[in-house]
């Protein structure tokens, strides 16, 4: 049985955003958790919420699962819209830049007994 969950438009580069997702791949929940509290990036707290509600989301399909045999099976970060921006530059001209998003989709699952 497996849940997921999908935060989507996360103002963070994929690329950084990755770094993090990288470290809890495969991991239990408890575990995973555990990696997302001591790690010091700023896309922590995105990737925990996503993957508390993934947790939440399990417990609602099957009320007889238990909780600490959830792994987080598949864990992975897409791009989103980018948001182009113009910025002024010397001799009246303008340099774009883009904005990056992201949608970070987990999926916890109890291994079979």
């Amino acid at each position: 049985m497996e849940a997921s969950a999908t935060y989507k438009y996360v103002r963070v580069s994929p690329q950084k955003a990755r770094l993090v997702v990288d470290l809890i791949r495969g991991k239990s929940v408890s575990e995973a958790l555990n990696i997302l509290n001591f790690t010091k990036k700023g896309i922590t707290r995105e990737v925990e919420k996503v993957l508390r509600s993934a947790v939440s989301n399990a417990e609602q399909k099957a009320e007889h699962l238990d909780v600490d045999e959830l792994v987080v099976s598949r864990i992975y970060v897409n791009d989103g819209s980018r948001q182009k921006r113009v910025r002024p530059a010397p001799m009246g001209r303008a340099y774009r830049y883009q904005r990056r998003t992201s949608h970070i989709t987990v999926v916890v699952e109890a291994p079979e007994a």
